[in-house]
């Protein structure tokens, strides 16, 4: 399945694509999230788009206290069976993130791993999310970068919903921006992200 169909935003196309034994993106953490998380001191984190619980059953692993948040519940219960496995505890929430609102003041760390959002809701999605940072707290973002268009190593087939420099550098303007760059890099976290593709990494903490 193509992910051009990921311009589908719903819940019923992520419920499509987990509904599989395997897990569809793997069950070992995003590299550049597992690197930059291990830099942090533990607390709470918000993962928006969690899927199938990869980041969220690392951080827990290693002492954070997670909240997790998707809209697939195929993704939410093939997460907890992670989690039981690897015997550690997440929060996860089922909710459309156009609708949720995190606690605000509250995490330590918040991640954004390839979550690629109807453009409509993304600033909005992205600004809750600097809410719900305390002061000093620290968001982790890789996504697609709008030179993906073309690639077949993940990602939406809609410029609209890939990411570019400009774009971050605006969403997260109230933030201390540490890291923003576009890398050209080999994926090998699935069959659904494998290959060179176009990124964009951003580390940034709240004043």
């Amino acid at each position: 399945m193509k992910d051009k169909l990921m311009n589908r935003f719903g819940g019923e196309f992520w419920d499509e694509r987990y509904n599989s034994l395997e897990f569809v993106y793997g069950t070992e953490p995003n590299i550049f999230f597992k690197d930059e998380l291990n830099k942090l001191k533990t607390g709470n984190i918000l993962l928006l788009g969690e899927g199938e619980g990869r980041n969220a059953v690392y951080a827990a692993a290693n002492g954070w206290k997670v909240d997790a948040v998707d809209f697939s519940r195929i993704a939410k219960d093939k997460a907890l069976k992670l989690a039981e496995e690897n015997s550690v505890s997440i929060n996860y929430n089922l909710a459309d993130l156009s609708e949720y609102k995190p606690k605000a003041n509250y995490y330590n760390s918040a991640a954004i791993i390839f979550l690629h959002l109807n453009l409509k809701i993304r600033s909005i999605v992205h600004s809750r999310v600097v809410d719900s940072l305390k002061s000093g707290g620290t968001l982790i973002l890789e996504v697609y970068e709008k030179e993906q268009l073309g690639k077949d190593s993940g990602g939406p087939q809609n410029i609209d919903m890939l990411y570019s420099k400009e774009e971050l550098k605006d969403d997260f303007v109230k933030m201390n921006i540490i890291v923003l760059e576009k890398k050209i890099v080999n994926l090998n976290e699935s069959n659904q992200h494998k290959g060179e593709a176009a990124v964009i990494r951003l580390i940034a903490v709240k004043p």
